[in-house]
């Protein structure tokens, strides 16, 4: 008798991987996943600490599901991710109705997890007992052991492969080596069998994932023989059925010139790069412990564009870091007028708990980062808007995802999103289809089919 299973993901890309993974861990022990908590017999929250918001959400959300719990006394409630990681013990005392707590390196035991709660086990006697994990099992055993031949795009035209877990940099500010631990690749040999098993269900678009894709292979690899990032690209590139292929994410420090150039030499890697820098002062960067220079970043950004010129660019900004004075932050726009972001993630500072950024003093006033991350906002918009008017009367391809009464949108290859009010039936998610360019927004483009 199947069992309904609920997952509300919070957070980054790697959540949305992690989720997937646990729904297809999940289903050969008879869940089937629901787009809804009401009537579900086991409900995950799988959080994420990275911003200070999303983790009060999941407090919040814990909280509204007290009076379902107290209802319904068989259903199960977990929490995964970050969040589990870092504050377990606070979960317990402030929660006491959740059933099970995962942290991000044992999602892939949640099978046993569940089954010792069943006899049982309490969840803190779980918790203590269990090592850390990162061993994705078989991936063919998570698609359907049993059906033989799943519809085509049984599992959407796009997806999320994980080529690595954890990170090794040490950001001042960042929760992610205490909650994923230090930096541990897969073998190539797991990861181009995913692909090439996702590629048979009808995927057509792949994204590398990792904490930082650009030193994968470099320590800590799961392998019988050491492989760079860069040849990792070009196998998976190569595999028939990858129409597209995109990764993210990366750090400024490792990006090499030989994955530069994986960006000219490779026809199905998308020209759309995410290198995140942060501040653009040498002084903050430092207190960050980011590791390279702004110099040196521009530097990259130059030699990157002459490899490949029509590659989007897009970044992560904080803005009012602890020390960060009116030049520092000036310094910033000076970056983002010289590189002319396509688009970027840009937030406000906050201390997250077990960062030595959060014991640094000179903290800013909360009123200076709301007005800095205005400007800078203000700013990145006005720019986006000039990038896209770049695109008007190109013709650009794009790979569909959703056609409907009035139209069709998409994406292209350099991640901006396309309309277009043209109805054609023939098309569908995961087709390409190519666009002559008419009109630019602030954060979209609009145009008309041709033939």
């Amino acid at each position: 008798m199947s069992k309904n299973l609920y997952i509300k993901t919070f957070g980054c890309q790697m959540n949305e991987r992690d989720s997937e993974i646990i729904e297809q861990l999940l289903a050969q022990e008879g869940y089937v996943a629901t787009a809804e908590p009401k009537g579900a017999d086991l409900i995950l929250i799988n959080t994420c600490s990275i911003r200070e918001k999303a983790e009060q959400k999941v407090f919040s959300l814990l909280g509204s599901l007290r009076p379902e719990k107290q209802k319904n006394p068989k259903l199960l409630l977990g929490v995964t991710g970050c969040v589990a990681q870092q504050e377990g013990e606070q979960i317990r005392e402030r929660m006491p109705h959740v059933d099970l707590i995962v942290g991000t390196q044992q999602i892939y035991r949640l099978p046993e997890l569940l089954d010792r709660l069943s006899q049982g086990v309490t969840n803190k006697e779980i918790a203590t007992n269990m090592e850390a994990s990162f061993s994705i099992p078989p991936f063919q055993k998570l698609l359907n052991n049993t059906s033989p031949s799943l519809p085509a795009a049984a599992y959407g035209f796009k997806r999320f492969v994980t080529i690595m877990q954890g990170c090794d940099n040490f950001c001042s500010y960042c929760v992610v080596p205490g909650t994923r631990g230090r930096e541990i690749s897969r073998p190539m040999a797991d990861i181009l069998e995913e692909v090439e098993i996702l590629v048979s269900q009808g995927v057509r678009e792949i994204t590398l994932l990792g904490q930082n894709v650009n030193s994968y292979g470099t320590a800590n690899q799961v392998a019988e023989q050491p492989v760079d990032f860069p040849r990792l690209l070009r196998e998976v590139a190569a595999i028939k059925g990858v129409q597209r292929l995109r990764f993210t994410t990366s750090h400024p420090k490792d990006l090499t010139e030989e994955l530069m150039r994986c960006f000219a030499e490779i026809d199905n890697l998308c020209p759309h790069f995410h290198l995140p820098v942060q501040s653009g002062s040498n002084a903050v960067l430092r207190r960050m412990n980011r590791k390279y220079t702004v110099e040196s970043y521009l530097e990259k950004v130059e030699l990157l564009r002459r490899y490949r010129p029509d590659i989007a660019l897009a970044t992560d900004i904080i803005v009012g870091f602890p020390g960060e004075t009116d030049d520092d932050f000036q310094a910033t726009m000076d970056l983002l007028n010289r590189v002319r972001f396509h688009g970027s993630f840009s937030f406000k500072y906050s201390d997250r708990p077990h960062t030595r950024s959060a014991e640094f003093g000179d903290k800013i006033p909360e009123e200076v980062k709301s007005a800095r991350l205005a400007v800078f906002q203000e700013r990145q918009d006005a720019i986006s808007f000039e990038r896209n008017r770049e695109q008007i009367g190109k013709k650009v391809e794009v790979m569909i995802e959703g056609v409907n009464e009035t139209g069709l949108k998409g994406r292209s290859a350099g991640n901006h999103m396309v309309h277009c009010s043209d109805v054609v039936t023939s098309l569908l998610p995961g087709d390409l289809a190519t666009v002559r360019i008419q009109h630019a927004g602030k954060h979209s483009l609009k145009g008309v089919l041709e033939n």
